[in-house]
């Protein structure tokens, strides 16, 4: 998974918590909120009720104080009676405030249609039978009746107007208004008990519904949310698992790779010192592997790995450690190996599981695998020296012939410090710039016209002299240096060149051999043209030749795009070594390359040679048909020049022609082939 589509899901995963969070937050407070107004409401009514039922209950006791000081005051002595009907005041205008307050309180209204509801209070008080309004109001009214009789009497006005006999107090309107207050403090009571049990029932219905609510977020916004982010967590689990395991093991044949192999070995070799130990580090290569990737497809390669892995696997034990480098190159590290003829015995086994035929839809495989082995602690005492030990110890085997393994020895050992020095020097060579260019021309066999001129690395030593390329490009390449001395070799040639150019020295078209390493330099196309700018040298002067594995490899590594550019610049293309390796006639395109170059194993012998013979001339006629040009490399002998002849096969590059030369050399060769030039003659006399 892509890192942006990782990210969107991380993203909605985590707005989904948070909505969810949130709603279940909102709808949590909002019952509580509910709840708590409803029990807000609850305390407000009984609290209402509270005062409702003190006011009635004080209006009980004020009616019947009314009623006893009333009495008292009439049968008291006359001396007593101002104190009696100083109470009796107080008493009826308590009485009085208290029923306008508990009018006030119960807001009830005489006109409301509520007085027809016999459990209304408006029927206790505006209704019969109780008439408590009506009752009341008479009770005040003949209270103050009765004081201001008194009071008349204290005072001496001639006494109360309105006549004795509505002075005293009505027992039965007190009595009526005892009565109407204890119905009035039934149906408050009744009415608070009725509306408690609706807001009881209110709240128990929240309390379900709050349950309700509760169990619905657990079940469809915690529970799915908890799903998630234990899928999620588990899949995070997996992931670092995965990483875990891809950082320490190969993504294509689950073996341990270099990574691992590194961090541990020199484990293994302190285990394998305690115990006393020789260790066997065996490190393997399939011998053709690069055929199958060209002739059979990746996927065939691939499934060669794959059980070449599985193979190793069931060949070794639990405890033995099987690693992959990289592409097809293995390593082996057998603890307790025990003596030579074990590991011999052990090794032998081993190849034969290995180079067992592999069947991969329909199509039978010989890999083949060659192996090197070093032994602990005889060949070397540390995890490096044995991986390079075992390393040229697989050379030797390759060399060989493959299918079989060898031991490191003494004399790879003297081989390896050799190569080492030779690594040493050829990095102080870099530096100096010491590697020379070599010039072999080519030339017309029709004609005799010198059609173009490969450039050649030679290096000159200061110690041990000449050294041939074969010997140190193997090492250079494996080292990663040719990128650095393919680039001293281009500019030296192509300054050489632009020289001879401008000295009007015809040599046709400068080759130099480029590498897929070097092509895969991500700035190689803009080094050649500025080599060639800062020289002088028209890019159509300049050829680059590259064998046909580069061409095999343009999917992976984009090659293929960066020589379409290089050639819309005007420089040509050749193809090197034409018939050796496995490329597709798709990539004979004559819109990509401009010239096949056959390779000497074929030119060599071809008078003798019926089926070289008839390999040249497919090659040439096909070159011919796609209208490339061609050129036959290797040719030694004057036998081999007439049969290319005969042929068609016109360009040649040879011993037989030049063998390749200094540029000094070169100079007075390509000079010494340039056309003369006519001289003119003056003639001695007199005019006629």
């Amino acid at each position: 998974m892509s890192q942006q589509p990782v990210q969107t899901v991380s993203g909605k995963l985590i707005l989904l918590i948070k909505a969810g969070y949130w709603l279940a937050l909102l709808i949590i407070a909002a019952m509580v909120i509910a709840s708590f107004i409803l029990l807000q409401q609850m305390m407000a009514t009984q609290q209402h009720n509270h005062t409702l039922l003190d006011i009635v209950s004080t209006q009980k006791t004020l009616s019947q104080r009314i009623v006893f000081l009333a009495s008292a005051t009439s049968a008291g002595s006359r001396d007593k009676q101002p104190a009696l009907v100083s109470a009796l005041k107080q008493a009826t205008a308590e009485f009085e405030t208290n029923y306008d307050l508990l009018l006030e309180q119960t807001g009830a209204d005489p006109q409301s249609p509520a007085k027809l509801d016999p459990k209304s209070i408006e029927s206790v008080l505006f209704a019969k039978p109780f008439h408590l309004d009506y009752f009341s109001v008479g009770l005040i009214a003949n209270g103050d009746r009765l004081i201001s009789a008194y009071e008349s009497q204290f005072t001496g006005n001639g006494g109360y107007k309105g006549g004795d006999e509505r002075v005293n107090l009505d027992a039965s309107v007190a009595n009526a208004t005892l009565s109407g207050y204890a119905a009035l403090g039934q149906r408050i009571t009744a009415d608070a008990d009725e509306r408690s049990e609706k807001l009881l029932a209110l709240h128990r219905t929240l309390f379900y519904a709050t349950l309700g609510v509760i169990v619905l977020v657990a079940l469809f916004i915690f529970r799915p949310m908890s799903n998630a982010i234990l899928r999620k967590t588990h899949e995070l689990i997996d992931a670092r698992n995965s990483m875990a395991f891809i950082a320490v093991h190969d993504g294509l044949t689950g073996l341990h790779n270099r990574t691992f192999l590194t961090d541990h070995f020199d484990t293994l070799i302190k285990g394998t010192h305690r115990r006393r130990e020789r260790l066997a580090v065996v490190q393997l290569d399939l011998d053709r592997f690069k055929q199958i990737n060209d002739t059979l497809g990746h996927a065939a390669g691939d499934y060669v790995l794959v059980v070449t892995a599985q193979r190793m696997r069931d060949s070794c034990r639990a405890s033995d450690l099987c690693v992959r480098l990289g592409g097809d190159e293995f390593v082996m590290i057998l603890g307790g190996a025990g003596g030579t003829e074990d590991i011999n015995m052990l090794a032998r086994r081993i190849l034969a599981h290995i180079n067992e035929p592999i069947v991969f839809q329909g199509t039978t495989i010989l890999p083949g695998a060659s192996a090197g082995i070093a032994v602990y602690p005889i060949d070397a005492d540390n995890a490096q020296d044995l991986l390079v030990h075992a390393d040229l110890a697989l050379y030797s085997a390759k060399k060989l012939g493959g299918g079989n393994f060898s031991f490191f020895s003494e004399e790879l050992r003297r081989e390896l410090d050799y190569r080492k020095q030779l690594e040493h020097d050829i990095k102080v060579a870099i530096a100096e710039q010491a590697f020379q260019v070599y010039f072999q021309p080519q030339v017309s066999l029709s004609n005799g016209t010198i059609s173009g001129i490969e450039a050649l690395v030679r290096w000159n030593h200061a110690e041990r002299g000449m050294i041939p390329p074969g010997e140190f490009i193997p090492v250079a390449e494996k080292c990663g240096f040719m990128p650095e001395i393919g680039r001293i070799v281009i500019t030296k040639a192509i300054n050489e060149a632009a020289e001879w150019n401008r000295a009007g020295i015809a040599f046709g078209r400068l080759a130099v051999n480029v590498s897929g390493t070097e092509l895969r330099e991500h700035d190689f196309d803009a080094f050649l043209f500025e080599t060639l700018e800062k020289a002088g040298l028209p890019p159509q002067k300049l050829s680059l030749e590259i064998v046909e594995s580069v061409i095999l490899d343009d999917e992976k590594t984009g090659i293929a795009a960066k020589l379409r550019h290089i050639r819309a610049a005007g420089v040509h293309l050749e193809l090197d070594d034409f018939g050796t390796g496995y490329a597709s006639l798709s990539h004979v395109n004559p819109n990509e390359i401009d010239r096949l170059k056959i390779d000497r194993r074929f030119v060599q012998n071809i008078h003798e040679n019926g089926d070289n013979s008839k390999i040249v001339r497919a090659i040439t006629e096909l070159a011919r048909g796609l209208g490339i040009s061609i050129v036959a490399e290797g040719a030694e002998t004057e036998a081999e020049l007439e049969s290319l002849m005969a042929i068609g096969c016109d360009q040649v590059q040879g011993y037989s022609i030049a063998f390749p030369m200094p540029q000094d050399k070169a100079l007075e060769w390509l000079t010494a082939r340039m056309p003369k030039k006519a001289k003119l003659t003056v003639l001695q006399g007199s005019l006629a």
